[in-house]
């Protein structure tokens, strides 16, 4: 029965990391690579790897995120002459 939320897994982190490469906005593609991190998490709990992906959801999903939306709020849009 694992094998098969595996497969699932699989496919929804498949999906999400194409989202986040064709995605135009910045934001949106570090909220997506931020889902793919919390789907890497949970495929690595599923595999038996709990303090892995118990790792992959702070460091990845977490503190990665929200350091690429704060560098994003930080830097300027417009361009200077």
């Amino acid at each position: 029965m694992l094998w098969s939320l595996e497969i699932i897994l699989f496919i929804f982190l498949l999906a999400t990391a194409i989202i986040a490469l064709e995605a135009d906005q910045l934001l949106v593609a570090v909220v997506v690579l931020s889902v793919f991190s919390f789907l890497m998490a949970l495929l690595f709990t599923t595999m038996g790897a709990v303090d892995v992906g118990f790792t992959e959801a702070v460091v990845g999903a977490g503190v990665t995120g929200i350091l690429f939306v704060v560098a994003i709020h930080q830097t300027q849009n417009e361009t200077r002459d």
